[in-house]
């Protein structure tokens, strides 16, 4: 309803929160939601909320609390109330200098200021109240102290009431303009609230959901209900045995037996429950896929309401609910009977039974019952449409499993629990002998059927788990799979990569080789260009080579300089071979050592002990000689063509040509040359002639 007149402080506070929160939850929305396109629905609804900072502001700035405006809310507010502290300051003064004065003290009957009717007062005993000029204003239960304003502070309590009527009258003001702010926003503010009333549901249902491990059913139109695994929510979900109901599609009326504490009661209130909560929007507490129908009706009689006030028996209230029921069932209705036909003669309650089970069938009702009827077994078996289930029972501990199984008819188990118990075993075969050869039959086929049925269910959940097992192994196998190829391809990519960096090395080495070709005409210049590339592809064969064979050698088997001597025996790492030192560590930590004929300066950090180690480091070293060699000596080519290249453009070409023969230990090699000048064969000739007189 809307009003001009102005709103208290509390309803401002009120309307300048909901605001507040409008705009938080606007503020949460966009900060944590990642994508907004994934949450259409929910982004509508934040999107219409509405939200107004200055009015926010100026609200909270004016009002402290529901009780409190503060001085700051008006210029004129701040100046009434630095008056009253004022003239209120001067009244005490007054007064206190009164109840210490030794004139007026003896007549006090305490040393305090008090406020009586909104005015400042001191207490005078009663016998002195005729030596304070001055009015009465109350009189203390006891009639022994007079509290009396004196004369003197009189005009200035006036001043002051006068100054609070003004502060009543401002703050009224300040509230109207307040209110003023609102007023256009009243529809707003209404969607406002409607909006954070759905908001806080959603995200109840949700936080619900969480909790229960719920997942969203399918909503089908086939009016069936299908609940794998399904869960009563008032159960602790950690002890909770989950029950698996299908209705509405091979049969409509469903009758749960079994003995008394077995759960039956349970299961139909599970499914209940469930089906509510799914019509209702909500997350039910089961397996994924679950489907559900949304009833027009959903009835149950479940419990005892017999009263002795309204001479109701149980009978008679079971009935009363079946009647209801019975009136107002149609086809799309879901109905939930506890112990159908119970409490009356079991002949008759079992016939009655059967006749209202019949009835719903014809209107198309979809139907749970439970109850201990032996002709309602009987009859779900040879009827169409009708279907037997029971919950388990361990005979061996005498306590229910809670699980369902669908398809046979369960025991009372009245005669094993009875003889568990204790009762004397003539009583049971007493009662046993009371039974027909038929109902023994029945009884025994049904127990064969049942034991059955368990055994079936057993096999069945220890296959799902090994199922399970293997499943999960697959999986596991399967990441192992990605991952092993993950990573050969990771190493193929920096394998590629390295391979592409020496490529492009050795393309700026050669580039920067023909520079100095087509510069320089200086053989010994050309012959030093070549001397340094073999010199810089020799130190990264070491490097790499040393880097490898140490990582081969015990860390315990290096050697300091102190440690080295002349005629020690040693292992040179980076020729893969022993040695023997033939001087003392120079400054440069190089020492002069002799493998075989060949006497070399080698640096301290390729010398360790000779060991096993190092004998598998020499062959290693020798192995990838021979295997260098190898790879040589099958790619390598016996001739060369220079036709058409100078003399300094093919000396480094014949050079390398020459340097891999040797490597690949080619007997003959082939050097095919234009005419021309005869420069070439010329200049060939002599290098030969040289090289075989060496």
């Amino acid at each position: 309803m809307e009003s001009n007149s102005p709103l208290s402080a509390k309803s401002l506070l009120n309307f300048a929160h909901i605001f507040q929160l409008s705009q938080e939850l606007k503020d949460y929305f966009n900060k944590d939601f990642l994508d907004e396109s994934d949450y259409p629905i929910l982004a509508n609804l934040f999107a219409q909320l509405y939200a107004n900072k200055n009015v926010i502001d100026k609200t909270f700035q004016c009002i402290l609390d529901e009780n409190t405006i503060d001085d700051k809310a008006s210029k004129t507010l701040q100046s009434i109330r630095k008056k009253q502290k004022k003239i209120e300051q001067d009244i005490r003064i007054k007064l206190n200098d009164m109840l210490h004065s030794s004139t007026y003290s003896k007549y006090m009957q305490e040393n305090i200021v008090t406020i009586r009717n909104d005015r400042f007062v001191i207490p005078i005993k009663e016998e002195y109240r005729s030596q304070i000029k001055g009015f009465i204003h109350d009189i203390s239960n006891a009639g022994s102290t007079v509290f009396i304003e004196p004369i003197s502070v009189f005009e200035m309590n006036n001043e002051l009431n006068s100054l609070k009527k003004e502060e009543e009258l401002e703050i009224e003001k300040i509230l109207q303009e307040l209110t003023m702010l609102f007023y256009p926003y009243t529809k707003e503010l209404e969607l406002d609230v409607t909006l954070i009333g759905r908001l806080d549901f959603i995200f109840g249902k949700a936080k619900f959901s969480k909790y229960m491990q719920a997942t969203t059913p399918i909503i089908n139109t086939k009016k069936e209900i299908h609940l794998k695994n399904a869960r009563h929510p008032f159960i602790n979900k950690n002890k909770v045995v989950p029950i698996s109901v299908d209705l509405g599609d091979a049969f409509s009326i469903l009758l749960i037996t079994g003995p008394n504490t077995g759960g039956k009661t349970v299961a139909l209130k599970t499914v209940g429950l469930l089906t509510c909560m799914a019509c209702s929007g909500l997350n039910i507490p089961c397996d994924e896929n679950s489907s559900i129908y949304v009833f027009d009706h959903i009835f149950a009689d479940i419990g005892d309401d017999q009263s002795i006030l309204d001479s109701l028996s149980t009978f008679s209230s079971h009935m009363l609910n079946i009647v209801q029921i019975t009136k107002q069932t149609t086809e799309n209705s879901l109905i939930l009977v506890d112990e159908l036909g119970s409490g009356t003669d079991p002949l008759e309650g079992a016939n009655l039974a059967i006749s209202i089970l019949d009835y719903f069938k014809s209107m198309g009702s979809l139907t749970i019952a439970t109850t201990h009827y032996q002709e309602l077994k009987q009859y779900a078996l040879v009827t169409d449409d009708f279907e037997n289930a029971s919950v388990e029972f361990d005979l061996s501990t005498l306590s229910p499993t809670y699980k369902l199984l669908v398809g046979i008819p369960g025991k009372s188990n009245a005669f094993e629990i009875s003889r568990k118990l204790g009762l004397d075993e003539t009583i049971i075969a007493k009662a046993q002998s009371h039974m027909t050869s038929d109902q023994i039959d029945i009884e025994n086929l049904l127990k064969n059927i049942y034991d059955d049925k368990s055994l079936i269910e057993k096999e069945k959940s220890e296959i799902s788990q090994e199922l399970k097992r293997v499943s999960t192994l697959r999986e596991s196998l399967e990441k192992e799979n990605e991952e092993v190829t993950r990573k050969e391809q990771d190493l193929i990519h920096h394998a590629k990569l390295e391979a592409r960096n020496i490529l492009l090395q050795a393309k700026e080495d050669a580039n920067e080789i023909i520079k100095q070709m087509s510069s320089s005409s200086d053989r010994k210049d050309l012959e030093n260009t070549r001397n340094a590339l073999n010199t810089k592809i020799k130190n990264i064969h070491l490097i790499d080579t040393t880097n490898y064979n140490r990582n081969l050698v015990d860390a315990k088997n290096t050697l300091e300089a102190k440690d080295i001597k002349p005629n020690m025996e040693v292992f040179v790492t980076n020729f893969g071979q022993n040695g023997m030192v033939l001087s003392y560590v120079s400054k440069s930590n190089e020492v002069q050592v002799q493998i075989g004929n060949l006497k070399m300066n080698v640096s301290i950090n390729y010398l360790t002990l000779p060991n096993n180690i190092n004998k598998n480091t020499s062959s290693l070293a020798v192995n990838n000689a021979k295997a260098s060699h190898i790879s040589k000596t099958r790619t390598i080519k016996s001739e060369i063509n220079v036709i058409g290249l100078n003399v300094e453009e093919s000396i480094f070409v014949v050079d390398k040509f020459l340097d891999d023969a040797y490597l690949g230990k080619l007997q003959t090699v082939r050097i095919v040359h234009g005419k021309g000048t005869g420069k070439l064969r010329n200049r060939y000739s002599a290098i030969f002639k040289k090289s075989s007189s060496c």
